[in-house]
């Protein structure tokens, strides 16, 4: 539970939820909307934050569905991991969220949660990144879609009292060629040293990394290395590896120049897998 007192509100609309939020803003009470809870419960616990009000999104029907069209996969931001991965709708975000935490964490942690957390792996973000994905968003200026890549900048560059409703993924995405590898310093529910996630489409190879740098991303550059067929798999891997160098961060956990060696590997792995 949460250890200090709170307001707790648990709306049924979307329009509730936001003019919660700005009632409790306006009232100085620094509120927080709460799609899985897991993060801000251990946060709260550690005193990190206080709360002053706590809107519960977890009973907005939107923000519950799962569902495939006949042009898009529907994910609400209140679903949790172990639902996407059981509904095996998308593969590699299945995949994805099935190496986040153990089994009992991804029956609390949601889609919503894992991408707006301060977690900085955010590791949900990489299959969104890939395949186009787009959000549904909806704040004081009531609802609004954009591309996934336009508002996640390392993290969620959301509007004062926004919150994410659902992500949209193109049916054309859903169950492309892919490849999901994560590597940890001890076990496989650790935080990631390393995560390569790739989709296939066509001939070309759509990479996106989680744990090489303080934050998830995607980059055409190294795509394009990567595509560059002119050039042999070892000079475009030294070529990915220049390139990111600058950006591979060291930690506790690893240095910079031990996270290049597992990516190194991976790649290998990736150019051989799919040549």
């Amino acid at each position: 539970m949460i250890p200090v007192d709170f307001i707790y509100i648990r709306p049924d609309y979307l329009s509730q939820a936001a003019i919660a939020y700005a009632q409790m803003q306006e009232e100085g009470k620094a509120p927080l909307y709460y799609a899985g809870g897991s993060e801000i419960i251990t946060m709260a616990r550690a005193g990190s934050i206080c709360p002053g009000a706590v809107i519960d999104i977890k009973s907005i029907p939107e923000c519950n569905a799962l569902e495939l069209t006949g042009e898009k996969l529907i994910i609400g931001s209140a679903v949790t991991l172990n639902t996407i991965k059981e509904s095996k709708l998308f593969p590699l975000l299945g995949t994805a969220c099935g190496r986040i935490a153990d089994h009992t964490n991804q029956c609390r942690i949601t889609l919503g949660g894992n991408l707006c957390g301060t977690i900085i792996y955010r590791e949900t973000s990489l299959p969104l990144m890939l395949s186009d994905a787009e959000l549904l968003l909806y704040g004081p200026e009531g609802a609004r879609t954009c591309a996934f890549n336009e508002v996640f900048s390392r993290r969620m560059q959301l509007k004062p009292g926004e919150f994410v409703v659902q992500a949209h993924i193109p049916a054309w995405a859903l169950n492309l060629p892919y490849i999901h590898v994560k590597k940890t310093a001890r076990d496989k529910i650790d935080y990631p040293l390393v995560t390569l996630a790739a989709l296939r489409k066509g001939e070309e190879i759509r990479a996106a990394f989680s744990g090489l740098s303080p934050y998830p991303f995607r980059s055409l550059r190294v795509e394009g290395i990567l595509n560059d067929r002119s050039l042999s798999s070892k000079a475009r891997i030294n070529l990915v590896l220049n390139m990111l160098s600058k950006q591979t961060h060291t930690d506790p956990e690893a240095s910079s120049a031990y996270r290049l060696f597992m990516l190194r590997n991976i790649l290998e792995g990736l150019l051989e897998e799919w040549k």
